[in-house]
């Protein structure tokens, strides 16, 4: 499951390395029990306890309380009384998946390179050299064994990690990576090589979970960040880069 949006926030404040990161990330993982619908449901009726709070003159300790234990059942999925009770209305996971039916946001973009597919492929699979041309992924470090370390700018600008391993790989054809537990974002995705007359199709399909879930996607989307639009740029980027010859180049927006 994806780490909460205020986990999140708190390791972007600490910084890499600092004593708040290390302590959130010794936290115990909190189990995503409630589903998307509970969630939004405890964020408006928190939000509704504390706007009742603020025309008291002085706020009860039980308004405080119910309404930063709604809020916080909202913002990280998570419920103490279903978690004591071992009971769950969140949608389950399937054993190969790591994002749940109907939770996640999915995106699938294509573009056309002049480049044969085993040469793509090549370039792809170097996971090293994806922040030259996406640019929401900060760095991402590889070992032998099939697994990397991403890190990426994730909903509000907030600093965001994780551990990927690759699950499909067959050269010149297809790589597909899953992110491993205790991701910050809990992702899955897809890079398809086709030849086509002139080149190879290249097809990208992603789905992740950010901090926050829906909730943090739909509060990126108020900042104006749309992750359809910055995955095709990306294949815009990736597109230049590779047919040039590793030599960027600036794309001019409209």
């Amino acid at each position: 499951m994806a780490t909460t949006l205020l986990a999140t926030a708190a390791k972007s404040v600490g910084g890499p390395g600092s004593t708040l990161t290390r302590a959130v990330d010794a936290l115990p993982d909190l189990p995503t029990n409630l589903s998307s619908p509970e969630r939004w449901a405890s964020l408006i009726a928190g939000g509704a306890v504390a706007l009742y709070g603020l025309t008291e003159k002085q706020p009860s300790l039980l308004t405080t309380a119910l309404g930063g234990y709604l809020m916080y059942r909202g913002l990280s999925g998570n419920c103490p009384a279903y978690q004591a009770l071992n009971y769950s209305t969140s949608d389950s996971t399937a054993a190969n998946t790591v994002i749940a039916a109907g939770h996640g946001t999915h995106v699938e973009a294509s573009i056309t390179v002049m480049k044969s597919a085993r040469e793509t492929y090549d370039f792809w699979r170097d996971f090293e050299r994806l922040p030259r041309f996406m640019t929401h992924l900060l760095d991402v470090d590889t070992t032998t064994d099939g697994e990397s370390h991403w890190v990426a700018k994730g909903p509000l600008g907030l600093r965001v990690e994780w551990d990927a391993k690759i699950t499909r790989d067959e050269p010149g054809r297809v790589i597909a990576w899953k992110s491993l537990p205790g991701a910050d974002v809990d992702s899955a995705g897809s890079v398809h090589f086709r030849a086509v007359p002139g080149g190879t199709e290249v097809r990208v399909n992603l789905k992740y979970d950010p901090p926050g879930g829906q909730l943090g996607t739909a509060v990126a989307k108020l900042f104006g960040e749309n992750p359809q639009r910055q995955v095709s740029e990306d294949l815009l980027r990736f597109k230049k880069l590779i047919e040039t010859n590793g030599i960027p180049t600036k794309i001019v927006h409209a």
